[in-house]
């Protein structure tokens, strides 16, 4: 299921955050911040085959390397996703809004090996 990162709530530039807030929501910050960083890798992915894909449109494949052609809908939309928030403040901000789905696997099925 594709997600719209335009309609994020995120900040665009970084803010202090409350790290007991968190913690609250698996009880081990460290645990947080690695369920938060494997998320933010997830739509580091997703932005950049999307914009890949968008920019593939104005792929001009020549034979001379020199030739560089300025098209001005290519420059709006890289533009576009640079002002996007980062990954990592999405990322952040799906976390404290509860919507990333996670699952701890269990101690004993680890302990087995």
């Amino acid at each position: 299921m594709p997600v719209d990162y335009r309609k994020t709530k995120a900040p665009v530039t970084t803010v202090t955050q409350d790290i007991e807030k968190i913690e609250e929501v698996t009880g081990n910050i460290y645990e947080s911040v690695v369920i938060i960083a494997k998320r933010a890798n997830q739509i580091a992915v997703d932005l950049k085959q999307e914009l890949n894909k968008k920019l593939e449109e104005f792929a001009n494949y020549t034979d001379n390397l020199e030739e560089v052609f300025e098209n001005r809908e290519q420059i709006e939309i890289s533009r576009f996703y640079e002002r996007l928030p980062k990954p990592t403040l999405i990322a952040l901000q799906e976390f404290k809004d509860g919507e990333i789905y996670f699952r701890r696997a269990n101690k004993e099925e680890n302990k087995e090996s």
